[in-house]
């Protein structure tokens, strides 16, 4: 990838999307493609068409999807397999129509089965059932990861997908409803801290384990794996390091100066016990996390909440 190739980053509004443009710009590269939703329907096969035929892009980073945590998963099931297929069957299969030399396909790690050993090896994928409240989604990322492998098998196409741990970062999605479960607790701490409420519920027993990566330093994975991978298959993007959602509320407690009591609600689902990644392949491919886990929640912290009080 050259520092003046045509890179069309799908998704670019998002949280994946926005840090990958972010870090292309900050690594020199200045003819990066985006179209709002508005702009660009990708889920229309005659306009995605028509825009590889129109801008002709090298690269594309493919991070646009309908995404949400486990009440989104779970309530809006049809939407989120249909619209993550589409968004991605048409943006890989007008990908090899119009000759673009690479494509970078993001899933993520709830693809894995429910039950799969402890940490997620890539081998592991589709080894056993899956964690049903988001199987939906995670069946659209698998056919994404399978038809990247198919490109690849049938037409040659340097396809590659990789499969980003649990992410947090800058212009994340702090929706109660829809939210993943770091951004989630950080606005109820908050609000609770504001409103000087006496308690915040957390969801579940507080067990279940997580791993968390800062966005900054999945996309600069991303970027690295896109000058850097050519293989089948798919790499797994994480730190190697979980935490329960227990301490993560803990964490998040401290963050934020609450001073509060925490009371878990066993009632509401727990989700998959553990996801956590095996890093193994991408650490011998050279890369590494930077950002810890409390250093990136104080930056996200103080840029949502402090700098752009709502």
């Amino acid at each position: 990838m050259e520092k003046k190739s045509k890179i069309f980053v799908a998704g670019h509004r998002g949280m994946v999307g926005s840090a990958i443009v972010k870090d292309l710009e900050n690594q020199g590269y200045t003819n990066i493609i985006y179209k709002t939703s508005s702009e660009l329907n990708l889920i229309n096969q005659q306009a995605v068409a028509s825009f590889f035929e129109s801008e002709k892009p090298e690269y594309v980073f493919l991070a646009a999807a309908k995404v949400g945590g486990i009440i989104a998963n779970n309530t809006y099931r049809a939407d989120f397999i249909y619209e993550n297929i589409l968004i991605q069957s048409n943006v890989i299969h007008q990908s090899y129509l119009n000759n673009v030399k690479k494509l970078l396909f993001l899933g993520s790690t709830c693809i894995y089965p429910k039950l799969a050993p402890q940490p997620l090896k890539e081998d592991y994928l589709l080894t056993g059932l899956l964690e049903e409240t988001n199987e939906p989604y995670a069946i659209a990322k698998i056919a994404g990861i399978k038809m990247c492998d198919a490109y690849r098998d049938q037409y040659d196409c340097n396809f590659i997908s990789v499969m980003p741990t649990n992410l947090y970062g800058f212009n994340d999605n702090y929706d109660l409803q829809n939210s993943h479960v770091l951004p989630a607790l950080l606005r109820k701490f908050h609000e609770a801290k504001i409103n000087n409420q006496s308690q915040v519920e957390v969801w579940g027993t507080g067990d279940p384990l997580r791993e968390f990566l800062h966005a900054s330093d999945m996309a600069n994975a991303c970027v690295y794996l896109m000058q850097n991978y050519n293989e089948k298959g798919f790499v797994n993007i994480g730190t190697g390091i979980e935490i329960s959602i227990k301490d993560l509320a803990h964490l998040i407690k401290k963050v934020v100066g609450y001073k509060g009591d925490i009371i878990f609600d066993s009632s509401k689902p727990n989700g998959t016990p553990r996801k956590l990644t095996d890093i193994t392949k991408l650490t011998n491919l050279g890369w590494k996390y930077k950002i810890e886990l409390e250093e990136g929640i104080r930056n996200v912290y103080q840029e949502k909440f402090t700098l752009n009080a709502e």
